[in-house]
């Protein structure tokens, strides 16, 4: 199976590096889109790219060649790199509801809230809270005793195929892990269903259908992208860690992994008619 999987997952990720690419460079180069909303899936597009880097080529690597060794350094840094995108993702996505919000409930008062330097800044602040908050959870990983089997069971280095290898006490790991995760994922998770929650109640106030319509498409690209994000990350991280689920966690880590990041853009693109017209634009001025 090595060389169909090999196949099948290279496609998947050149298709997503391509089209998460040309998101990004609509969005800098289409006036239109010069927008906070725009500039938050700009954003997104450009993580999508990095968070897959991290697994994808080290997968592909080992298909290829049945090289799967890594150095305990790698593994770590791979560890820390993987959940500091992840966690920046969980940020991004609470401040792209927050923008609806603002937006829908708050119109008038949109442009000055959410300005070209505010919305930088929570760009830039969803990527650093993302590389800040994982440091402790990958020093406490890092600081474990590995005193025996060393084959890790998954394709790159996860938080519970690693403390599943540990000869030490990892009571207190795995709690303060799961505080850290639930923190994080509920944390945001609240964030967005309070927005939406607003945003709902404030669309069902509007006088005619074709405004409530107009204004719940807006949000329909950013909704489908949660429901597929929280959907996989709340059942791999919320929960406790158990060997009976490990193999589990494997398949469905794919979908954050792999198949998110190249869904996003096809969701933005068919989902969003700015960006719709804005793709079109782009292919109809492309050198035949």
């Amino acid at each position: 199976m090595r060389p169909y999987l090999f196949t099948a997952i290279l496609t998947i990720y050149i298709i997503t590096i391509t089209t998460n690419m040309i998101i990004i460079f609509i969005v800098k180069t289409e006036h239109r889109l010069h927008k906070p909303m725009y500039l938050f899936i700009g954003g997104l597009s450009f993580l999508e790219i990095w968070y897959p880097l991290v697994t994808v080529p080290r997968l592909l690597w080992a298909l290829l060649t049945k090289e799967q060794s890594i150095s305990p350094a790698g593994c770590i840094t791979q560890f820390y790199f993987h959940f500091s995108f992840g966690v920046a993702e969980n940020f991004l996505l609470a401040v792209m509801a927050v923008d609806r919000y603002i937006a829908i409930c708050k119109p008038l008062r949109y442009t000055v809230i959410m300005d070209s330097d505010t919305s930088i800044k929570l760009l830039l602040g969803s990527w650093f809270l993302g590389f800040v908050t994982v440091f402790v959870p990958c020093l406490q990983v890092s600081n474990l005793s590995f005193c025996s089997n060393n084959e890790i069971d998954h394709y790159y280095c996860d938080f519970a195929p690693l403390i599943s290898l540990s000869c030490s006490d990892t009571s207190r790991v795995q709690m303060s892990f799961f505080v850290f995760a639930c923190f994080i994922i509920f944390g945001c998770f609240l964030v967005i269903s309070l927005s939406y929650i607003c945003i709902i109640q404030t669309t069902l106030t509007f006088s005619t259908f074709s405004i409530r319509r107009k204004a719940f498409s807006t949000c329909a690209s950013h909704l489908i992208v949660v429901i597929l994000f929280y959907g996989t990350t709340i059942f791999m991280f919320i929960r406790p860690t158990t060997g009976d689920l490990l193999h589990l966690n494997k398949i469905i880590s794919m979908i954050p992994s792999i198949l998110t990041p190249l869904l996003n853009p096809i969701i933005y693109t068919l989902r969003n008619q700015e960006v719709k017209e804005a793709v079109k634009r782009f292919v109809q001025n492309m050198p035949e």
